[in-house]
């Protein structure tokens, strides 16, 4: 057993006010695999504190200094790969080999292409010609909250905890309850890097405690979220009082459009994207539109696509998808198959209770749905498993108004061999992300969504932009600066 009792506060690991010990469950084993302390509102009040004091200096800092910093944790980062998918297999569930690869190194990339980004990016800069004494000046947005999930912990502490760094902010991360172990090597990270002290704090926490009191607290500049629409509603409302700025990565219920001329892998590709992570991804494809000349053959292809993902231990290698991260989770997931079934949807593949031969863990049968309609509730509701529904259509303008007919707009997918085509539905699809014939987005694209997908943009200039105030000053003097 793991214990981890201790935040990381102004520099320094401390114990919690008022301890509150709090299991992390193996979702392999359904057994504690560590245990960590809750905090309260006094450990916020002491982060935004060593945070507040922390500020001035850090963001008087050249900007050299800081993406220096951002390098030297890098390597460390590097380094300590194993360790960090170690922890994230164990608490959250992804097999070791892709906790590894894909989720290790989603955080390696993003810290990788804000370097890139900031090393080009003018933090001072001219107005224009028409005004040669006005410059348009970049600076940090002040004390952060960054509230996490368990889903792609380092993918999303990344994307918030370095962009903030190099942009100039103080913060408090607040990791899921659910996988905290990788926010603590994290954090441990930070402090061989040289982060100063105050720059970055972390408190462990539910989202009714320390989530609320960061989002709440006057001293706190802005928020950070990514999570449910329900939360990211609760905390705008909390953020409210204090008029702090409110950054929300959200759900998504995605399209996946296939067309009549889409590749022959595309329908494989489709499911097995859905399937990753099982299923835990907010961008991932949950309905799969399919023209209608293609779609009995579709729902053959990708029954037998799922029918071929295994399932098995988070702790075991090779290729196969590992448990959902917790019984709350799981028991959600069994509750959405049923009503798919009692909806009236066809189960071609997987469906309710654990597969063959997992009496323990919080595994869930890949599970594919044909013959559904899109106000059905496994259309319409974010499942969060691995979990996918079929529907069929006829004609181009009948697929983008069943695509956008959802509250979410994250990320839609388009396969078609026709480039004419695949640029109108990028045009009218209303989502934050687009992607083509299983190309995915470029290194620096950012990443975030419309509607009840959330505001704000992560990743390369986008995502270091989002963590700056912009300030404009007229008569400059170009010869002393």
């Amino acid at each position: 057993m793991i214990e981890k009792r201790q935040f990381y506060i102004n520099g320094e690991w401390v114990d919690p006010v008022t301890p509150n010990d709090h299991n992390v469950i193996d979702p392999s084993t359904e057994e504690p695999c560590a245990v960590i302390s809750l905090g309260s509102a006094a450990d916020v009040d002491k982060a935004v504190a060593a945070a507040k004091a922390a500020f001035p200096a850090w963001m008087k800092r050249a900007p050299e200094e800081r993406i220096a910093i951002v390098e030297k944790f890098l390597e460390i980062y590097t380094a300590r790969q194993e360790d960090m998918g170690k922890a994230i297999s164990m608490e959250m569930g992804a097999p070791i080999d892709m906790a590894k690869a894909q989720q290790w190194g989603a955080g390696f990339s993003h810290t990788r292409n804000f370097l890139k980004a900031a090393k080009e990016f003018q933090f001072v800069r001219p107005l224009g010609d028409h005004a040669p004494n006005d410059r348009i000046v970049y600076e940090g947005f002040g004390v952060c909250a960054m509230i996490t999930p368990w889903n792609w912990p380092m993918n999303q502490v990344t994307l918030k905890v370095i962009a903030g760094l190099i942009a100039g902010c103080t913060m408090i991360l607040k990791p899921s309850e659910e996988s905290p172990l990788n926010a603590l090597l994290f954090a441990e990270m930070m402090h061989e890097a040289g982060v100063p002290a105050g720059v970055f704090n972390l408190v462990n926490g539910d989202g009714m405690g320390v989530g609320s009191a960061l989002t709440g607290h006057e001293d706190v500049d802005m928020v950070s979220f990514t999570g449910s629409t329900r939360a990211g509603i609760a905390i705008s409302q909390n953020a409210a009082a204090t008029l702090k700025k409110v950054h929300l990565e959200l759900g998504g219920k995605g399209a996946n459009v296939i067309f009549a001329d889409a590749d022959d892998k595309a329908v494989k590709r489709g499911v097995m994207h859905m399937m990753n992570n099982s299923g835990q991804s907010c961008n991932a494809p949950s309905r799969m539109l399919v023209q209608r000349e293609r779609y009995d053959q579709a729902v053959e292809e990708a029954a037998a696509a799922a029918n071929a993902v295994t399932v098995g231990s988070a702790h075991e290698e090779g290729r196969h998808i590992g448990p959902v991260v917790n019984e709350s989770q799981f028991n959600k997931i069994q509750d959405l198959i049923q009503k798919g079934i009692d909806e009236g949807a066809k189960l071609v593949a997987g469906g309710t209770g654990r597969p063959d031969g997992l009496n323990r863990g919080f595994f869930v049968k890949p599970t594919v749905f044909a013959d559904a309609n899109n106000q059905m509730t496994i259309a319409r509701e974010e499942i969060f498993g691995p979990v996918l529904t079929i529907m069929p259509f006829d004609t181009e303008e009948e697929a983008i108004e069943i695509a956008n007919d959802t509250p979410y707009g994250l990320t839609n997918y388009v396969q078609t061999q026709d480039g004419e085509r695949a640029n109108r539905m990028a045009m009218s699809l209303r989502s934050g992300m687009v992607e083509m014939n299983g190309q995915p987005r470029g290194a620096g694209a950012p990443f975030g969504g419309m509607k009840m997908s959330g505001t704000g943009r992560e990743g390369g200039v986008w995502g270091l932009e989002d963590f700056m105030e912009v300030k404009a000053v007229s008569g400059w003097d170009a010869k002393t600066a």
